[in-house]
């Protein structure tokens, strides 16, 4: 066994890995959270039935779910990723009777409180300690200039948040945050605004808001660096989610970095605003080979990843691909760790505020096994010694981040014989990839 993970006591999970000898094998990653996330936020708010495949179960997204059955909306699960969702529509959910906990979820959290700032009736929405920690004025901010009736710690800059529904007018608003949870926020609030609501980007964030929208019967507009939406009823649809480019992202590592290996990902979404981690690995001279399949139920392109070890070359991560890669930042450290030459990261300070402050998590971690490493403001730089670079076991804290975690994961699977990483506060894995040590275990050989 490469990965060996614990539960319980005071590391509140732990994983302990040693070196893998090879990597093979043909695997499904699971579904896509964020669209996870939008496909049961449409689904709970459009009128009748909706249809989901490929759901991803995990606490992020089922909290996302609950919300919804605690206003009124009616769940029946075929399987873990098969659900049927019935709804009165957006503008007849009821009164929850308790808090809405989105857990660890900033995506939930963010999008629903644009969501429900116009819908009749009071919510209180809230999260974990981490959540409660980071911010929310990026969203209360804009929803304000539309007349949404919002409080919360602190002005309204963290949670709880207090949200009664409230008659909004449409703006357009300058997404600076580069942020698509901003601009998904902005666009749920545009449904019930009382006319058309445009967000402006300067750099196109993720689009899976825009590309669901129509799926359900909603008129969206994308032109020139301007999305609007207008208000309207939406209805039931059905939606198929592929897997998740940003959890495949750690097996791509997983298989880049291991001499002879040969690894197959079906079903991955190849959305152009969410494949930036592949173009900057083609700059590296990754060797993968991507066959695209006709896009599915929702308008995601999704295909098929081949994947076979080869050397990587530094590089200068361009500032344009950042936002589009955001999520796989610190994988990409780890790879840039085995590459040749000085991979410099910048423009990323948006993760000083994820789950944790991953630019110092990834730093502190890759110093640990000893790797040189150079911190900035808005991102690092990695010096990387080759694919037989020398490493050290030892042990590091993932600050309960699921992608420090894992990233750090892939990593030990190259420290020498004998040597091992224990990686702890593994606990927060399972709010995006559910069951990832048994399928890390059945490609990681021995």
């Amino acid at each position: 066994m490469i990965l060996e993970e614990s539960r319980g006591g005071d590391l509140h999970g732990t994983y302990r890995v040693v070196r893998a000898g090879s990597v093979s094998g043909e695997i499904r990653p699971p579904g896509d959270k964020s669209i996870s996330h939008r496909a049961v936020i449409f689904g709970g708010i459009a009128a009748g039935r909706t249809e989901i495949t490929g759901f991803l179960d995990s606490a992020d997204c089922e909290g996302t779910l609950r919300a919804f059955l605690s206003m009124g909306v009616t769940a029946n699960r075929l399987s873990p990723h098969h659900l049927i969702l019935e709804s009165p529509g957006l503008a007849n959910l009821s009164e929850p009777p308790d808090l809405l906990d989105f857990g660890n979820s900033g995506t939930a959290v963010r999008l629903m409180t644009g969501l429900l700032s116009g819908v009749p009736g009071f919510r209180v929405l809230t999260g974990d300690a981490s959540l409660r920690s980071r911010p929310m004025r990026r969203v209360t901010e804009p929803l304000g200039q539309m007349g949404a009736v919002i409080d919360g710690r602190k002005d309204g800059s963290l949670l709880p948040l207090a949200v009664r529904g409230a008659s909004l007018r449409p703006i357009t608003y300058d997404n600076r945050h580069r942020s698509a949870q901003v601009k998904s926020a902005i666009l749920l609030a545009g449904l019930s605004a009382s006319g058309p609501t445009t967000v402006v980007e300067e750099v196109q964030t993720r689009d899976h808001t825009e590309r669901l929208l129509p799926r359900f019967g909603g008129r969206v507009e994308v032109r020139q660096g301007r999305v609007t939406v207008w208000p309207g009823p939406l209805f039931g649809a059905r939606i198929a989610v592929p897997a998740d480019i940003s959890s495949a992202a750690f097996f791509i590592a997983l298989a880049l970095l291991a001499p002879g290996s040969r690894l197959t990902l079906s079903g991955v979404g190849l959305n152009p605003t969410r494949t930036a981690f592949l173009d900057i690995l083609g700059l590296m001279g990754a060797a993968i080979d991507i066959r695209p399949d006709p896009a599915g139920e929702g308008g995601e392109p999704f295909g098929t990843l081949a994947l076979s070890f080869g050397e990587l070359t530094a590089c200068s991560v361009p500032l344009s691909m950042i936002p589009s890669a955001i999520d796989e930042i610190p994988i990409l450290a780890v790879l840039a760790a085995f590459a040749r030459g000085r991979t410099e990261i910048r423009g990323a300070g948006e993760l000083r505020v994820k789950e944790s402050d991953r630019i110092s998590a990834m730093v502190s971690a890759l110093r640990t096994v000893g790797v040189e490493v150079e911190e900035f403001p808005d991102g690092l730089a990695i010096m990387g010694e080759g694919p037989d670079r020398t490493l050290r076991g030892g042990r590091i804290d993932s600050h309960h981040d699921h992608r420090i975690a894992m990233a750090m994961a892939v990593l030990a699977t190259r420290l020498p014989p004998g040597e091992s990483l224990l990686i702890t506060g593994t606990d927060f894995v399972e709010t995006s990839f559910p069951g990832f040590p048994g399928l890390f275990n059945a490609v990681a050989h021995p």
